[in-house]
């Protein structure tokens, strides 16, 4: 078949074909850039936290409604953490000051040198007591766990030189952002604070450990672990349970706590999976959003494609009964329209590409996102290709089999 005849029809009738083509292109740029944003954020809610066993894992809040001194903290604390380990179903408990993924808890700046000048990264602090790089099941990939002769006194009410313990763990992702030329990390001091001049040695390394926040992709697993013993106004305590007994055990758990206390005390329960599910539920819901999206985008595009090939096989309904009075056959007709239609795809998601191209480098800029990988190009322009065949596939057949006799009638 000619392309000429093809490419003359086109131009001498261009509205129809240029605004099918805009809608491609315009379909393909964003088709292409909403499945990146959508394989991204499903990756990062499905990334793992460090926490060996999520759905059997959780903590009770627990905060006195009265303040304590820093020695009745402490001694409410052990309490605590002596009622849990006795409960039935009960695998390990520990103290910590917050949680991965719960979206509370504090966090400050490190230093890798005293006379740095911009900070190496802003990490989750997790002040912690003996048992929970046990209780959550970390993996310690270098070094150790920390040991209660590790575990510093801390009265936040009262300033002390000693603010930080001599040894703490860091997550990997930590250690390579504090010192990126190294790939051990184990004896190496940095320094906490804008002025740098609390000083701090690495004991250990966990594979990972996500940060309270769970914010960025790398900078997710931001985390130092601090073996205090620090008189915080709240306690969250971590309970491992056999499985399938975490909420048995996270009920017993409250009533436990209330039972041990001579004071009222706040308390509420959650999973490690619960928090999981709270804290990523919006990137889920974006995901969920731009498929909806893209897919009412393909829909448009379809409809358009359909709309445009009916149209013109209505204009030119005599010219087809004429080329059948004449001789064509029916894959003659129909390829016509097919190559007719690839033309005018091909055109749009040759723009297309250089528009994706254009805006995934607006969200490079404004929205942090990484560079938008050739292969969800081609899968956009594969899936349009197709789908603009499917599309003109049946206004097409049926111009096809139009009678020759057509011919003989009036326009």
């Amino acid at each position: 078949m000619e392309f000429r005849p093809i490419l003359s029809a086109l131009l001498r009738q261009r509205t129809g074909p240029l605004l099918v083509a805009i809608q491609v292109a315009i379909s393909l740029a964003i088709l292409a850039n909403a499945l990146f944003v959508v394989q991204q954020r499903m990756a990062a809610a499905e990334r793992p936290s460090g926490v060996a066993d999520e759905r059997n894992t959780g903590y009770v809040y627990a905060r006195p409604l009265r303040k304590l001194s820093h020695p009745e903290m402490l001694v409410e604390q052990r309490r605590e953490l002596d009622a849990l380990r006795v409960l039935p179903g009960v695998v390990s408990v520990a103290w910590t000051s917050q949680m991965p993924m719960s979206r509370s808890g504090s966090n400050g700046s490190v230093r890798a040198t005293f006379d740095q000048v911009k900070e190496s990264a802003q990490p989750s602090f997790y002040y912690v007591g003996p048992g929970f790089v046990s209780t959550l099941g970390l993996k310690v990939i270098e070094g150790r766990d920390f040991t209660q002769a590790d575990v510093l006194e801390d009265d936040p009410d009262v300033e002390s030189e000693k603010e930080v313990p001599d040894g703490v763990l860091v997550t990997k992702a930590l250690g390579q952002a504090l010192f990126p030329n190294e790939s051990q990390f184990v004896g190496r001091s940095f320094y906490f604070g804008r002025d740098g001049n609390r000083q701090t040695r690495i004991i250990g390394v966990v594979e990972r450990l996500q940060s309270s926040s769970a914010q960025g992709d790398i900078t997710a697993e931001h985390s130092v672990i601090m073996p205090l013993a620090i008189s915080l106004p709240f306690s969250r305590l971590i309970v491992r349970a056999e499985p399938g007994q975490v909420d048995r055990v996270l009920k017993d758990a409250v009533q436990a706590i209330g039972k041990q206390s001579a004071i009222p005390i706040r308390t509420f329960t959650r999973t490690v999976y619960e928090d999981r599910v709270n804290r990523y539920k919006n990137e889920k819901a974006l995901a969920w959003m731009l498929i909806a999206v893209s897919a009412l985008l393909l829909l448009v595009t379809v409809s358009g494609i359909v709309g445009m090939t009916m149209l013109r096989v209505a204009q030119r309904r005599k010219q087809i009964g004429v080329r059948r009075a004449l001789g064509a056959r029916w894959r003659d007709i129909l390829r016509y329209f097919v190559t007719e239609n690839l033309i005018i795809t091909t055109g749009g998601i040759a723009a297309g590409l250089l528009l994706a191209l254009g805006l995934n480098r607006l969200l490079i800029v404004y929205a942090n996102m990484p560079r938008l990988p050739l292969e969800y190009l081609a899968l956009g322009a594969g899936a349009l290709w197709l789908l603009g065949v499917a599309a003109v596939y049946g206004p097409a057949s049926r111009a096809a089999s139009i009678s020759p006799a057509i011919a003989t009638r009036t326009a």
